[in-house]
């Protein structure tokens, strides 16, 4: 699963745990987000975001193994 991370306000949208505040189950990929989705950090539109790097998630996923 990937992060997709808002390029305004840094928010992370994590397809693994979804967005469940606007109704967004666990295990959505970004691709199959509806098209009026919004940022929930500052109400962006899906063609803010990008992909995180597979070198970033891999490096959060050390970070996480640490703490």
């Amino acid at each position: 699963m990937a992060r997709w991370v808002c390029s305004v306000c840094d928010y992370e949208y994590v397809e693994e745990a979804g967005d469940l505040a606007t109704g967004i189950p666990p295990g959505t990929p970004f691709e199959a987000l509806p098209d009026d989705w919004r940022c929930p950090g500052c109400s962006v539109g899906k063609e803010a975001f990008v992909r995180a790097s597979e070198e970033e998630e891999e490096v959060r996923s050390d970070e996480e193994d640490y703490l």
